[in-house]
């Protein structure tokens, strides 16, 4: 196997894992579909936020016979329903959800009605929207570029080992370095400023993206020193596979959450969703 192939075919893998968290990470955007108001429009309903500021819900709605108001609570909660009334703005309405605390969570769906009828978005279930602290763009972006990084030198070296190419011990070392910069220094660092926390993950809670994190820099240190005491291919093969794996597992989903009743963060879930 060409090197040039291992690589082309590395940066398929990796492209595939970012996409892929894309479209299931629980914090991004829920896209939806409606035909309200004898019209099919597309709809962006926020699941994040940070604490700074009330989140804006802006829906592009021209027909002006159309109002709608926002139902919320805090969620998990059987508290009753808050509502806000959104206020129309040329072709759009508008409402801003109240700023939570980090880790804070809001369970909500829009109403809409013309003088016709009314209908409820989204129509399955609310939409969860976690709010978070500012994380500096000198922490999240090299905390991104280094983790996707490290994938791409993850795939490569397991690639080279399929193929019992020498080099596969060299990125292999690379792998590791990069994960330990990523998830073991920037990924904390992301932590502490979105949830006041630098680690929830093992052994201080169950924090499925720390944990996860974890996972990957044993799986890839075991990978590593086997390397170095034998030819080792087996262990990278595993470790770039695990790391791999844990790509799969979308961002977030076991992550820090709001207790109302406490006051306390501890560790909640949102459902995936593929949008």
């Amino acid at each position: 196997m060409k090197n040039y192939i291992i690589w082309i075919l590395a940066i398929l893998i990796t492209i595939s894992a970012a996409y892929y968290q894309r479209r299931t990470g629980p914090t991004y955007p829920r896209k939806i579909t409606s035909d309200f108001a004898g019209r099919t429009s597309g709809i962006t309903l926020p699941r994040s936020h940070e604490t700074d500021e009330n989140c804006p819900v802006i829906l592009n709605i021209p027909d002006h016979s159309v109002s709608g108001k926002i139902i919320y609570r805090p969620y998990p909660s059987v508290k009753p329903w808050d509502t806000l009334i959104m206020n129309r703005h040329g072709d759009t309405l508008e409402a801003g959800l109240p700023a939570q605390p980090p880790a804070g969570k809001l369970a909500y769906q829009i109403l809409l009605t013309d003088k016709d009828r009314q209908v409820i978005l989204p129509a399955d279930e609310p939409v969860v929207i976690r709010f978070k602290g500012h994380v500096p763009a000198s922490v999240l972006v090299p905390h991104i570029f280094v983790m996707f990084f490290a994938m791409l030198l993850s795939s490569v070296a397991g690639l080279m080992a399929v193929w019992k190419k020498p080099r596969f011990k060299l990125y292999a070392w690379l792998t590791l370095i990069f994960l330990i910069v990523g998830g073991g220094i920037l990924g904390p660092l992301v932590q502490k400023h979105a949830f006041g926390d630098l680690w929830t993950g093992i052994p201080f809670g169950w924090d499925l993206t720390d944990n996860k994190t974890l996972i990957a820099l044993v799986m890839w240190i075991v990978a590593v020193f086997m390397s170095r005491r034998d030819k080792g291919y087996g262990w990278v093969i595993a470790a770039s596979v695990v790391l791999l794996l844990v790509y799969s597992v979308p961002h977030s989903l076991f992550g820090s959450q709001f207790n109302y009743e406490t006051g306390e963060i501890i560790q909640g879930i949102i459902r995936p969703l593929i949008i």
